[in-house]
């Protein structure tokens, strides 16, 4: 059956599938080290700390990932993506007596990196896989990438909790170390070879963006993800499992569910950003849809000292959020991917995924302080102080990427 898609097709298919794989282990991973080391003891402050180099690495690749992406190839950044994240996983399979803090924090730094070579090199071929001006069928195919993936790392979160509580701790990186190196295998005998390589060498100087509307657009979702990870990466975890007595399995199972049908409605965006089906967004949208995501924080916020019965408004804002951030997410990433200059288009894509990975590094520091020392609500009004950030930066952007208003 596959010998009968284009080439082209082929290749994307490909790109998928690796990304669904690393993202598969990465949101396993995620789960994997929160709740066991929330049960070995740690604090929410030193659990945000495991992740500090994983995010800030991330910042760094997505700079210098993007540059190299240009000279040497798509296929290659992402294949030491891979072989980066094995690398990862195998480190955590040490005795237990060696699981330090500072030797958790190299593992996931090499996971920081792996991830955003990946995610990079996936979200900048789509640019070259889908035809010159083709931008309705470029915003779909975005948002399927995007939604699917998402999903996959909610099933990640699934399967991490289901493995701890399975295999235990070692049992599932192995597990994940072997369906990994498989998946490794099959990239290095199939990818392209020359997927991405920019016409000219680019500079390293040239990693930073010199146009105004990639730097406000990537100012956008650096406050955008910041606001998401400050509540949702570290306090609410720990808040569902220490205050409110949810299982392990429970927490993320509940997590796993939330982030696949925020996937799901990422894979729609373009028929509810649009008038018709696939149509592309106006300029006022992403203003709009940034500023709906305000009412779901302020309601939780204001209602979790108050209520007596928070799982249950946390169930519901979780919810409506997610649904909007999702469609947040799925248009900024389709604006950013029809704005790269197609000639070394990850320079443009990394730089704007190193404002992502920068605003998740604050957004999980803070999600760890804030938490530990005022509870759940103060994460959720600092979340929705990002919001409104992210609304104000949005209503700067100007450029061809949009429908004509109507």
């Amino acid at each position: 059956m596959l010998k009968h898609l284009s080439a082209d097709v082929r290749q994307y298919l490909l790109v998928t599938g690796n990304y669904w794989a690393f993202t598969l282990t990465d949101g396993a991973l995620r789960m994997l080290v929160v709740l066991h080391f929330h049960t070995l003891g740690y604090s929410p402050l030193e659990i945000a700390l495991l992740f500090l180099f994983y995010e800030f690495f991330g910042v760094v690749t997505n700079l210098v990932g993007g540059w190299l992406g240009a000279r040497i190839g798509l296929n290659r950044t992402m294949n030491i993506g891979l072989a980066l994240q094995v690398v990862a996983l195998s480190m955590l399979l040490v005795p237990a007596a060696m699981l330090t803090v500072p030797w958790v924090m190299a593992a996931q730094a090499l996971s920081g990196i792996a991830k955003d070579l990946n995610k990079m090199s996936a979200k900048s071929a789509i640019k070259l896989l889908i035809p010159e001006g083709a931008n309705q069928s470029l915003y779909r195919w975005v948002s399927f990438l995007t939604g699917s993936k998402n999903s996959l790392k909610g099933a990640g979160f699934f399967l991490g909790g289901l493995l701890l509580w399975w295999q235990g701790f070692q049992g599932a990186v192995l597990s994940m170390v072997i369906m990994l190196s498989f998946t490794l295998l099959l990239s290095l005998a199939k990818l392209g070879k020359d997927l991405g390589v920019a016409n000219s060498k680019p500079k390293f100087s040239q990693i930073f963006s010199k146009s105004s509307n990639i730097n406000i657009l990537s100012a956008a979702r650096l406050f955008l993800f910041g606001a998401r990870d400050l509540w949702f990466v570290v306090a609410l975890p720990v808040y569902l499992s220490a205050e409110l007595g949810w299982a392990h399995t429970e927490v993320s199972s509940f997590l796993a569910l939330w982030i696949i049908g925020y996937g799901v409605v990422q894979t729609l965006a373009p028929y509810l950003t649009g008038k018709r089906s696939g149509e592309q967004p106006t300029r006022a949208q992403p203003f709009l849809w940034s500023l709906a995501l305000i009412v779901p924080l302020f309601a939780l916020a204001t209602q979790l000292s108050t209520t007596a019965e928070p799982d249950r408004w946390l169930v519901v804002g979780l919810l409506v959020f997610g649904a909007l951030f999702a469609v947040n997410s799925s248009l900024h990433s389709y604006l950013i991917v029809n704005l790269a200059n197609r000639d070394a288009v990850s320079l443009d894509v990394g730089f704007y995924y190193m404002a992502n990975a920068a605003g998740r590094l604050i957004g999980t520091l803070l999600s760890g302080y804030l938490y530990q020392a005022h509870g759940l609500e103060a994460c959720l009004w600092g979340a929705a102080l990002f919001i409104l950030i992210c609304t104000l930066l949005s209503t700067q952007l100007k450029f061809d990427g949009f429908a004509k208003q109507q």
